[in-house]
């Protein structure tokens, strides 16, 4: 059987996110006997101010570069978020997107390997679309062991530490709490994997097979076509022996990478995520940077744990 797509990544996201926008969203009737999930494709059309036709084509990947009019008006309305907009957006130009083409991993550049090295006194590391982690400085180590490892892939390590830590527990109003805050960390993760990642790209491809194959809850995720960039926000994290701290985060993207992010931690001055850090930096070791191994060691790494959100909870 033929693996050749019959659709592009552009028309496959117009139909998912059509399906999951009900009639009484978009206004439309529903009417006794309606079996279609979500709004049919004429609907779409009227709604965009284009002829049917023209929207089939597009969907099914026969007009592969509709003007940014055209997605705009597509946008408006399927009612996606600015996220979605320029996720659409993006999907619809001649090059969505740039790869970092070397023979093996992406290669992390001096200027960013440097910039490693000299923030010192804040925990970061460097990774790719596809959340691999390719470079980690020295604070990284102490701070959260799973990241210190590069090569591995942060929401492959999730995944499979919630499902250790779910096999686990018991029914308690706790179990609760864990599962909602470890599943919405995960849910985050996917929707920026979406969000980033190349749809053509062969490791993406690759990962997402893995993942479905192994996690209903990523396939649910996943199916929902709901891109969001993960850009900062505030973890807890254990320290030993200080406790669970709260931190605070930055991701930001590397210019001309081809698709790198860098992530740091840090706190306010005068708060007790400053005073781990110093924690931390005062009996860090190890080489101040470490980078992503050659592809032959690193093909089969994946971790067994990253951090995350809803890392705070493992042991509460």
């Amino acid at each position: 059987m033929s693996s050749v797509r019959s659709t592009t990544p552009l028309g496959e996201f117009l139909r998912a996110r059509r399906e999951i926008l009900q009639p009484e969203q978009a206004g439309i009737p529903r009417l006794p006997g309606r079996r279609v999930p979500g709004l049919r494709r004429e609907e779409v059309a009227e709604l965009a101010g284009m002829s049917p036709d023209y929207y089939l084509r597009i969907e099914q990947g026969r007009d592969k570069r509709p003007s940014e009019q055209v997605l705009l008006a597509l946008s408006r309305a399927l009612q996606l978020d600015a996220d979605g907009r320029q996720y659409l957006l993006r999907l619809g130009r001649a090059r969505p997107y740039v790869r970092n083409v070397t023979d093996g991993r992406p290669t992390v550049g001096p200027g960013v390997r440097m910039l490693l090295e000299q923030w010192s006194t804040t925990p970061t590391y460097v990774t790719d679309r596809n959340q691999n982690v390719l470079a980690v400085n020295s604070l990284i180590a102490p701070f959260a062991p799973s990241l210190s490892v590069p090569g591995t892939n942060l929401l492959t390590g999730s995944f499979n530490t919630w499902e250790e830590i779910r096999s686990g527990l018991t029914d308690s109003d706790e179990t609760g709490r864990i599962a909602a805050a470890w599943e919405t960390a995960l849910r985050e993760m996917t929707e920026s994997l979406r969000y980033y990642g190349d749809p053509e790209d062969p490791e993406l491809q690759e990962l997402v097979g893995s993942l479905s194959a192994r996690h209903a809850l990523f396939r649910t995720i996943w199916a929902e076509y709901n891109p969001k960039p993960q850009m900062s926000g505030v973890k807890k994290v254990h320290i030993d022996p200080l406790g669970w701290i709260d931190f605070r985060w930055q991701t930001l993207e590397v210019p001309r990478s081809g698709g790198q992010f860098l992530t740091t931690f840090f706190g306010d001055a005068g708060s007790p995520a400053a005073a781990a850090i110093a924690y931390l930096a005062a009996r860090a070791s190890g080489p101040a940077v470490r980078v992503v191994p050659s592809t032959d060691q690193a093909s089969g790494t994946t971790g067994t744990a990253a951090l995350s959100a809803a890392s705070a909870v493992r042991e509460a």
